[in-house]
């Protein structure tokens, strides 16, 4: 008996399949010279460029054209098509059609033994193409959901509905077009079955004319009535399609508020919140924003419309809780930001053993009312207990409220009660990712040894994953480890894209592979992956201050500068954002501005050792050695007090010019699994490093060489 085959790993690629039009009636030589003419435009483009200069682009030839299966980002292929469909405009003798499609590929060999891809990512990119005629850039309804996310890309999507393909199968299609590229006609296809449907209901019409002519009668003054009294709610801008109210899906749960303001239980009424959150996010259709970038909004006189514009949301989820005894009172209400109506509202009297099925009704009514399609794993999702156990529910939650505050005994303290949480229920998946996050954060923020955190956060974040492979926050917190500490960069790199395959509209999986892409060097792909984060989660510090690091790493610091400074504009209090902008600043030589934000950033994050050791490392590049070496012998008495990353000594060895003591450093650091060694390779800080042998071969040892 043969052994069964490993499973694939899910691989999702951003399709665009382009025709010649027309191209069998050519003859040979002329579809010769067709084809040259398109390889050429198609090689040209940008996208095309730097997508097969990271790897991240296969080719099909299909005899009238070819395919192009992007591993970048789902604005890749309609960036390529407006490309191409421009370059188009001097070449009229080359008819195109082109269809776009994101979904998933399994690699393969040809018959050449060449690397190729096939699978349904590929055969419906094809059947989306077959609808148009020439001009045409047709999208599939997923990768229009995904575009629509942004503004810039709204305006150009235009709802065009069904579509009937081989076998009888239909496809949801989308036109894109602007006023330099695409086709803004109907497809010919699409309007013969437009005509063919009208004729038909014209003939099935006749014989209850008479009726329907009486109904029109009776139903035409009242249906006025409901019209006029509910056409402001429900009309749409001049031009706007059933896709905008897609991109609309946004929406904000706040921490609910107490019924009673002197008896307050913060845990509670964060907790509802999260546990709403989770549920919500797993529908496709709609981008929810993280606890991350709501926490701040739970104040008692916060006004939920204010709240629900700075969060760049269409609707807003706010509530009160009050548990009282055995029983819990919840009151809900959906609003609209635009207006400030109330698009529904309940109140639930329950035992407070019922909490579960209150938080499913809600969850319920939200998608009702916001008249989401549900998959039916969605539907299953929806409505998904992790734990039944209403105690670990509640250490669970009192965990997530400590660890939301990103502070390092916070952290230490939630560490504890997701381990309770997980005593009571071994399988609550939730609590072991919450575990998995917690140790993994003090890796980096708090002087804690990788040893001491990093194998936990790996094995609380694969049991997090075997108990719901479909828990995508888990996979981005398990590619983490895998970088950090086993520096296991294409398995990171797997579990990244799966979080991102998982949930597109999850900020931890974005910011999960942008790291790594980043960390690696593929700046222009972090960098996208970054800005979605960011679009996903518009006000949480962490992701746009990072988002500043990778734009710093690439070398474009006047936009870091700019993006830190925005950063500090939502909360000038955040210690990470001090500390990067102080690396920009060296970059650009402005030092007692660089000494300003790393003091600043010192005294905010109580004393954490990047800060100390930047502070180290500015006065030696300006010339105080004495300071430095002070700074050194500073951290060196620290380090009997708690850990001191050894890269944070290297890096004022580094500014004195002592090449061989910050290696020894260095390699000290590779010894202990210091995760601050996963950005060598693009940190400017260490660019006189790079011709050095000792530094090249802690690179390759790390795997970034």
């Amino acid at each position: 008996m043969s052994e069964p085959k490993p499973d694939r790993p899910l691989e999702i690629a951003h399709v665009l399949f382009i025709d010649i039009v027309g191209s069998a009636r050519l003859l040979t030589n002329e579809q010769s010279e067709v084809l040259r003419d398109l390889n050429q435009i198609v090689r040209a483009t940008e996208q095309f460029r730097a997508a097969e200069t990271v790897g991240k682009l296969i080719r099909l030839p299909t005899g009238d054209g070819m395919a192009l299966a992007f591993f970048t980002s789902p604005e890749a292929p309609v960036r390529c098509a407006m490309e191409i469909s421009k370059a188009l405009r001097n070449n009229p003798k080359l008819p195109l059609r082109m269809g776009v499609h994101s979904g998933p590929v399994d690699p393969v060999l040809d018959v050449n033994e060449r690397s190729n891809v096939a699978g349904a990512g590929i055969t419906m990119a094809q059947r989306v193409m077959d609808c148009g005629d020439a001009g045409h850039i047709l999208l599939s309804r997923r990768i229009a959901d995904d575009l629509a996310q942004y503004s810039k890309w709204q305006p150009h999507l235009h709802e065009l509905g069904e579509c009937e393909v081989k076998h009888g199968a239909k496809v949801n299609l989308v036109n894109f077009y602007t006023d330099e590229v695409g086709n803004p006609a109907l497809p010919k296809k699409l309007k013969e079955e437009k005509q063919a449907t009208a004729a038909a209901s014209r003939t099935k019409s006749k014989p209850t004319l008479i009726a329907g002519a009486l109904f029109v009668v009776i139903a035409l003054p009242l249906g006025f009535w409901f019209f006029s009294r509910d056409g402001a709610q429900r009309s749409t801008k001049p031009g706007a399609t059933a896709l905008t109210s897609i991109a609309q899906k946004k929406i904000a749960v706040l921490p609910f508020k107490p019924l009673v303001p002197d008896d307050r239980d913060q845990v509670l009424e964060l907790g509802m919140a999260d546990s709403l959150i989770a549920k919500l996010s797993n529908i496709r259709e709609m981008v929810v924003r993280s606890l991350n970038s709501v926490r701040k909004y739970g104040g008692l006189e916060q006004d939920p419309l204010a709240a629900g514009r700075e969060l760049g949301v269409n609707s807003v989820l706010e509530g009160n809780v009050q548990k009282s005894g055995d029983r819990i009172r919840v009151t809900a209400r959906l609003i609209s930001v635009e207006d400030g109506s109330s698009l529904w509202a309940d109140t639930f009297d329950e035992k407070f053993t019922d909490v579960f099925a209150v938080q499913d009704a809600i969850s319920q009514k939200v998608a009702n009312a916001l008249a989401l399609r549900l998959s039916g794993e969605e539907q299953k999702r929806l409505t998904r207990r992790y734990t039944e156990n209403l105690e670990a529910y509640q250490l669970y939650l009192t965990g997530r409220y400590h660890h939301a505050r990103l502070i390092p005994p916070e952290v230490r303290k939630s560490i504890e009660f997701f381990q309770k949480a997980i005593d009571l229920d071994p399988n609550y998946a939730l609590a072991y990712f919450g575990l998995a996050e917690a140790n993994r954060s003090l890796a980096i923020t708090s002087d804690v040894p990788s040893k001491d955190c990093l194998p936990q956060a790996k094995a609380a974040a694969m049991k997090a994953i075997e108990l719901d492979d479909f828990l995508a926050e888990a996979h981005a917190s398990l590619s983490f480890t895998l970088i950090w500490y086993d520096w296991d960069w294409g398995g990171g790199e797997r579990e990244a894209r799966r979080a991102v395959a998982l949930n597109p509209n999850s900020g931890i999986a974005h910011y999960a592979y942008a790291h790594l892409l980043s960390d690696l060097g593929r700046h222009n792909e972090a960098i996208i992956e970054g800005a979605r984060a960011t679009e996903l989660e518009p006000v949480f510090l962490l992701f746009n201050a990072i988002d500043g690091m990778f734009l710093h790493h690439a070398r474009r610091d006047s936009e870091a500068s700019a993006q830190l400074q925005r950063t500090l504009e939502i909360d000038p209090t955040f210690w990470i954002t001090h500390l990067i902008l102080g690396k920009v600043l060296i970059t650009q030589r402005r030092y007692p501005e660089a000494i300003a934000e790393f003091s600043k950033a010192r005294e905010l994050s109580h004393g954490n050792s990047d800060t100390i050791g930047s502070i180290g490392y500015i006065a030696a590049l300006t010339g105080d050695v004495a300071k430095a070496r002070g700074v050194v012998e500073e951290m060196k008495g620290l380090s009997n007090r708690h850990y001191v990353p050894p890269t944070t000594v290297a890096l004022i060895y580094n500014g004195l010019g002592e090449q061989n003591e910050a290696l020894s450093y260095l390699e000290k650091a590779y010894e202990e699994r210091d995760v601050r060694l996963t950005l060598l390779k693009v940190d400017p800080n260490w660019d006189s490093f790079r011709s050095n042998p000792r530094f090249i071969a802690l690179l390759k040892r790390i795997g970034l060489e």
